[in-house]
């Protein structure tokens, strides 16, 4: 392989252009109009909650410092994604520098794989929760759910790092159209004019591999789960526990869909525009959802929530009494 050739030809890429959604200007206003709402209550959402989590003390337990970790991601993940989306949306310049590309792709992948490892935290701590509550606050202890957190962030920054090392050596000399809305490693492998079928492998097995670990983390702790709760003599407390653990079964299963049809699957299936729909529904609408997901359905949350605002309402009317 001529080296000195493949670096001639990745320096030479100063940037990409990015794929627009529809060339129809009214068509663009109201898309940039929705995904802005989205990301609005997606960061309004996530960020309302990890507030929630570190100031009311009653929450201060592992399940919730897990949520307003995944929410933390959440925020940031979209935060990576749906400014440049809305910038390209409204601009005729839809161009992206090839440090803008790699530091996209980076963040997005090491996001999107340290939600998966939450998830899979998030899903053990629910079985302790379940199959032992008495020695729960023990067995998830900070010693416990804190290195699962960081180590979660520390899989999302080395699998990103073997995809973006690995991506951005490839020799980019042809066009530079990406057909997709950002960075993403199936649309960038697809332009390049080197060899990328080591990519490919690396992309299937890493990813496959963290998909299968993670999926088997939650399918064991809620089979286990799922024992627990046929033992259970009280309807009552089946009901709750259903209640509790259905919202983040809903969580896993659109979050790992996605997963799988985006990046574990043969090469020559990839699809441009089916992937688009899927990539934003992945980066956007479930970062959106996620707030949904786990806080509203969720009890102590709600009654959280009642909380702050019942005292803003007496600060309120303390604040207005003490003026007149």
């Amino acid at each position: 392989m001529d080296l000195d050739g493949m670096n001639s030809n990745v320096t030479e890429v100063t940037s990409f252009l990015l794929k627009s959604f529809t060339d129809n200007l009214e068509l663009q206003i109201i898309l940039f109009l929705l995904f802005l709402a989205v990301y609005l209550f997606t960061l309004i959402g996530n960020l309302g909650l990890v507030v929630l989590v570190i100031g009311d003390c009653r929450l201060h337990s592992p399940m919730y410092y897990f949520l307003s970790a995944l929410s933390s991601v959440d925020a940031c993940y979209s935060s990576v994604i749906t400014p440049k989306m809305l910038a390209d949306l409204m601009s005729k310049n839809k161009a992206i520098s090839f440090l803008e590309c790699a530091t996209q792709m980076f963040l997005a992948v090491t996001f999107g794989t340290t939600e998966c490892f939450l998830l899979a935290a998030m899903a053990y701590d629910r079985y302790v929760a379940i199959y032992n509550p008495l020695l729960y606050s023990v067995s998830m202890a900070p010693r416990v759910y804190v290195p699962l957190i960081i180590a979660s962030c520390v899989g999302g920054i080395l699998h990103a790092s073997v995809h973006t090392v690995a991506t951005f050596r490839l020799s980019f000399c042809g066009s530079n159209e990406i057909r997709h809305v950002f960075c993403d490693i199936p649309p960038l492998l697809a332009i390049s004019c080197s060899d990328t079928h080591t990519n490919q492998l690396l992309l299937f097995y890493f990813a496959g591999s963290i998909e299968i670990v993670t999926v088997l983390i939650v399918l064991i702790s809620y089979g286990f789960i799922l024992l627990t709760v046929l033992w259970m003599p009280s309807a009552v407390g089946r009901r709750k526990v259903f209640s509790t653990c259905g919202s983040h079964l809903a969580g896993v299963s659109i979050c790992h869909g996605t997963v799988l049809f985006m990046y574990v699957r043969p090469s020559s299936s990839y699809a441009t525009d089916h992937d688009m729909i899927v990539s934003i529904i992945y980066s956007i609408v479930i970062p959106m959802l996620n707030p949904i997901i786990y806080s509203l359905r969720n009890k102590d949350v709600k009654e959280a929530m009642k909380r702050v605002f019942a005292k803003k309402c007496f600060i309120n009317k303390f604040y207005y009494h003490s003026k007149n």
